[in-house]
């Protein structure tokens, strides 16, 4: 790097196979809009959520274009509702264990998870790093640098939970796909927004995602 450069330090955004797709695309566009790099990393089992859930076929040699065409899309599913500029994307495939977000010398901002699924909250607690995914987030959590997880599951069980209390004890933020009807939800994009604003709010990140409480009763009837 020259005198003068400044390193790239991304965000390093993780999904995995629950359902919630939606709360994906709404963080990566947020963090683009908010001009941070991200590293993307996309598990094998939530290619067949988004397929589900959008119809897209996430493929590693066409990436852009899916991811492109995935971040255009509403939490309705219809297509062209957003522009996306992925120019700050770089996208490493789930199985690459000698990918950059691997190592701790790798430099990040921190990492954000989501949605979570129970298996990824799991592999992540036990510290099993079988994938890019569960490596990168064991890794943040050793360099003791943020980790948001937002998990999306109901109901949870006792041994889910258990996990859950180990990464909060481990420092991560705990940030589960709960969304609220206070900040005057109107459409369904609303209430993906809602979650996605959480979650970077629990990573320090500033957006413009959803109205936020102040302290007047009746506040999210009125319109914005």
């Amino acid at each position: 790097m020259n005198a003068g450069e400044t390193e790239r330090a991304p965000w390093i955004v993780g999904v995995s196979g629950a359902s919630g797709t939606p709360y994906a695309a709404a963080v990566l566009r947020a963090l683009l809009d908010a001009g941070e790099s991200v590293d993307l990393v996309v598990s094998r089992a939530s290619r067949l959520t988004l397929l589900d859930e959008t119809g897209i076929s996430f493929r590693d040699a066409h990436w852009r274009d899916d991811l492109r065409e995935w971040l255009s899309r509403g939490a309705d599913g219809k297509p062209g509702t957003f522009e996306a500029d992925i120019d700050g994307v770089r996208y490493w495939g789930a199985g690459d264990l000698a990918a950059g977000p691997s190592s701790g010398s790798y430099p990040a901002r921190g990492m954000v998870i989501v949605p979570a699924s129970t298996a990824c909250v799991a592999g992540v607690a036990l510290g099993l790093s079988k994938d890019l995914l569960q490596r990168a987030a064991s890794v943040t959590l050793k360099e003791r640098r943020p980790l948001v997880v937002a998990v999306r599951e109901t109901p949870l069980n006792g041994q889910t939970l258990r996990h859950l209390v180990a990464l909060d004890d481990a420092g991560a933020a705990v940030v589960p796909a709960s969304p609220a009807f206070y900040a005057g939800a109107t459409h369904i994009q609303d209430l993906v927004d809602f979650v996605a604003g959480r979650v970077l709010d629990a990573a320090g990140v500033g957006h413009g995602l959803y109205r936020r409480w102040q302290g007047e009763l009746g506040g999210g009837s009125r319109p914005a």
